[in-house]
C-alpha cells in the first residue's frame, strides 16, 4: 500500500437540520446532514411533508403547461 495517498480519518460531528447531533468518523470533522435517523420517517413512523406541490406541478407552473397541452 502507498503511503500518503489516503485522505485523513477523523472523529466528526453529525449535525441534523432537527437538532439532533451525533459523533461519527469520516475525513471532514463537520457534516450537515437535513434528515437522520431521528425525525426520518422510516424510523419514526411518521409522515413528514416535505413540500405540498409535487414534482409534475411545479414543472408545469414553471413552465406554464396545463395537464390539458399535448
Amino acid at each position: 500500500m502507498q503511503k500518503d495517498i489516503h485522505p485523513r480519518y477523523v472523529e466528526c460531528e453529525v449535525s441534523c437540520s432537527c437538532g439532533a447531533k451525533f459523533t461519527s468518523r469520516a475525513t471532514k470533522p463537520k457534516i450537515h446532514v437535513d434528515i437522520c435517523s431521528a425525525c426520518h420517517p422510516f424510523y419514526t413512523g411518521n409522515m413528514k411533508f416535505v413540500d405540498a406541490a409535487g414534482r409534475v406541478e411545479k414543472f408545469q407552473k414553471k413552465y406554464n403547461w396545463t395537464s390539458a397541452k399535448k
